[in-house]
């Protein structure tokens, strides 16, 4: 064997420790860990002990949401809410159909009303018609929600100026 092959792997030199993120300012670094590290293999997630890693924790602050990127995540859940609306409206009047809830309602309004009455319930809730009256929603619900979300943007952005913005805890679990 070669000399390298039988010297031993060097020796693992502690660094002076970082400060916490958590920390306040001026309290100091993080205290050395009372065992010496060993070496860990990375693809071998065995030996790592959940005690050697702590989680951190981070305090921010949320003080501004920038009212375009809102504009477009809104408008693109909205649009996603829309098609689901629009589907279950065709799947809604599917199963109503053919439960034959249209016909018993229209033959409960004939025995009521009588015979010679022009009110036909049927033509009111035609496929086309419902799934029509759904798109109209959807496009409603597209606008509205991607207006009043940006305008909630601006709204926070004004109240956070004044108050700080919402604080928040994250951790790394």
């Amino acid at each position: 064997m070669t000399e390298k092959q039988d010297a031993a792997p060097p020796a693992i030199t502690p660094k002076t420790p970082a400060p916490r993120p958590d920390a306040p300012a001026g309290s100091g670094p993080v205290p050395a860990p009372t065992s010496a590290p060993r070496p860990v293999d990375e693809h071998d997630d065995e030996h790592l002990d959940e005690e050697d890693y702590a989680p951190r924790k981070v305090r921010l602050t949320l003080s501004r949401i920038d009212p375009w990127s809102v504009m477009k995540m809104a408008f693109l859940l909205s649009i996603a809410i829309g098609i689901m609306i629009v589907v279950a409206a065709f799947v809604f009047w599917y199963a109503l159909n053919d439960l034959g809830v249209f016909t018993s309602i229209d033959e409960t309004i004939r025995k009521i009303v009588g015979t010679e009455s022009e009110l036909d319930i049927l033509q009111y809730v035609e496929r086309d018609r419902v799934v029509s009256l759904a798109m109209i929603i959807a496009v409603v619900d597209v606008v509205l929600m991607t207006a009043l979300s940006t305008i909630g943007a601006f709204l926070y952005n004004v109240v956070a100026a004044l108050v700080g913005g919402v604080h928040m805890t994250l951790t790394d679990d």
